[in-house]
């Protein structure tokens, strides 16, 4: 059985800043150990630097068996690689180097022509020969029975497949299924219930709890990790402390740790003002009196030990995320949906969606769901004025929908795709504003950035943030813009705890119309109306939430 060992990690900054020290922990043979924390607090550079993705500089890891790693760019891969690329990225290193070979061999082998043919085909079966011996046709097993559970096809449709061509939840369980069955003994999984219908992620839970390997992941899902969690390691405060227990109990053992620490600082402040007050005594009857330097003396000595031993830790600073989502007044009516039919992917279906609804729309992956809130965000059958949010594709679809009089519509891509943003700092995005947003001078881009917990970043590129920090910044971008309508597309994917609490606490208090897709359990619960997107392509209103589909 596979374990890791990190023993007194610590991670500098680029730029000079300490993102963490002494983090300790083990994830023993077997366990299933989540990473949870606020965004930025260090946990995808943590799982670098026990992948070896990253160099560590100061203390070390320890690593036993062999590592399969799941990064976070699955489920939004849109270049050219195939299924078979992507199966080789997840395969131990010595299969994946000479299937790299192999392939190539075999490419070079049909272009080649005349004299230099018969080298290319020698080259291939040297090739052939090297993929066998490193167990590759015992991992095309591997791959085909990976491609029926996830895709419901065999490997010999699938290997050439552009990942592109699939859902994001597709990639993520084509990746998910690869590694769970495969043979390393350790596994990283970094957000592997992103992209993940509800159905998937019950089925993670169900595979989590019943694998024998050793997995360490970090997820946001309050739901998945109290059905997965048996350990759970809090990366906070520039640190990190480890909970034997569950998530269910994680909650509560971290105010009592909070509570304590409090305490002992308490302790440790009293101790140090007594031991400065003996100082300052001796000190003043020792100008009096000779016989007092020694003690004198022997209280100074005492008082620098103990200040050289620092004080105890204090408790993390707790996040205050504030979302001021203001919106605006709006015709009775926001969106009117008359035999509105998705191409290829819902039958027609009428909706209307009135000011101040909060609509959760559910169903399984590839459904439509996604495809329903660019239409909308395009500004329905008849686009009128530009996207808050970005440039996005045009919809197929037949039928109509219609926006409301003053409705602008805000976007949230799931997968942040905002390529314009990406080279550019925080302050320069605010200060240079753009079609629907005046752009804000630094003096008020900051108190704007603070509320979102994003000051420290605010001359970081955009493109290097973490995955929660990006949700975060859009989310300001989107209440900074006017709109009146928002479409949020998996809002809570990447967003912390208190980061997602503060989100639903902002659109509680919104002025205007929130369509939200979602597959988060907790988060759909703040929602008062649920529209289904059935896997028939039948789309219906349900009462209440309703988890169907495919994973």
């Amino acid at each position: 059985m596979g374990y890791v060992d990190v023993a007194g990690v610590g991670h500098t900054l680029p730029d000079g800043r300490e993102l963490f020290s002494e983090v300790s922990f083990r994830v023993g043979e077997g366990a299933k150990v989540a990473l949870v924390g606020p965004n930025g607090a260090g946990k995808t550079t943590l799982l670098k630097m026990v992948a070896g993705d990253l160099p560590v500089h100061t203390g070390a890891v320890a690593r036993s068996g062999g590592l399969g790693v799941m990064r976070q760019f699955i489920g939004m891969i849109g270049d050219d690689r195939t299924l078979y690329d992507l199966a080789l990225q997840l395969a131990p290193p010595r299969l994946a180097e000479v299937g790299a070979r192999l392939a190539a061999a075999e490419r070079a082998m049909h272009e080649a022509s005349g004299a230099a043919a018969e080298k290319a085909q020698l080259r291939y079966a040297n090739a052939l020969a090297a993929w066998g011996e490193a167990g590759g046709y015992d991992a095309e097993v591997l791959f085909d029975t990976v491609s029926v559970a996830a895709l419901g096809l065999a490997w010999d449709a699938t290997r050439d497949r552009p990942v592109r061509t699939l859902s994001g939840g597709q990639q993520k369980r084509f990746a998910l299924e690869l590694l769970l069955r495969g043979e390393d003994e350790v596994l990283l999984l970094d957000e592997p219930d992103n992209f993940l219908d509800v159905p998937g992620k019950r089925w993670l839970e169900e595979r989590l709890r019943e694998s024998a390997k050793s997995v360490l992941y970090v997820s946001h899902d309050r739901e998945l990790l109290a059905q997965s969690a048996d350990r759970v390691v809090a990366v906070e405060g520039g640190s990190a402390w480890v909970h034997p227990g569950g998530f269910a109990s994680w909650h509560e053992a971290r105010v009592a740790r909070h509570e304590k620490l409090d305490e002992l600082r308490r302790r440790w402040d009293e101790e140090h003002q007594k031991l400065k007050d003996l100082v300052i005594m001796y000190r003043t009857k020792a100008a009096y009196n000779d016989g007092l330097a020694s003690r004198l003396q022997a209280a100074q000595t005492r008082l620098r030990k103990f200040e050289e031993a620092g004080p105890p830790p204090a408790p993390p600073k707790e996040q205050d995320i504030r979302m001021r989502l203001s919106g605006g007044r709006t015709a009775k009516r926001a969106v009117m949906c008359e035999e509105l039919e998705l191409d290829g992917l819902t039958y027609p279906f009428d909706l209307e969606i009135w000011y101040g609804d909060r609509v959760a729309v559910l169903g399984g992956n590839g459904t439509g769901k996604s495809h329903f809130l660019r239409l909308l965000a395009r500004g329905g059958t008849d686009p009128d004025g530009p996207v808050i949010g970005a440039e996005l594709a045009p919809v197929a679809h037949g039928g109509k929908v219609r926006l409301g009089a003053r409705v602008r519509p805000g976007h949230f891509s799931q997968t942040h795709d905002r390529p314009e943003l990406l080279d550019r700092t925080l302050a320069e995005i605010l200060w240079r504003g753009d079609d629907w947003r005046d752009g804000l001078p630094r003096p008020q881009a900051m108190p704007a950035l603070s509320r979102y917990e994003l000051a420290a970043q605010a001359d970081q590129r955009f493109g290097t943030l973490s995955g929660g920090q990006q949700a975060r910044f859009l989310v300001l971008l989107l209440e900074l813009s006017g709109a009146t309508l928002l479409l949020l597309d998996e809002p809570t994917d990447n967003l912390d705890l208190a980061s997602a609490e503060a989100l639903e606490e902002g659109l509680r208090t919104f002025d205007g119309t929130v369509i939200a897709v979602t597959h988060d359990r907790w988060f759909s619960r703040s929602f008062d109306r649920y529209v289904l997107f059935r896997a028939d392509g039948e789309v219906v209103e349900v009462p209440e939430p309703v988890w169907e589909g495919r994973g």
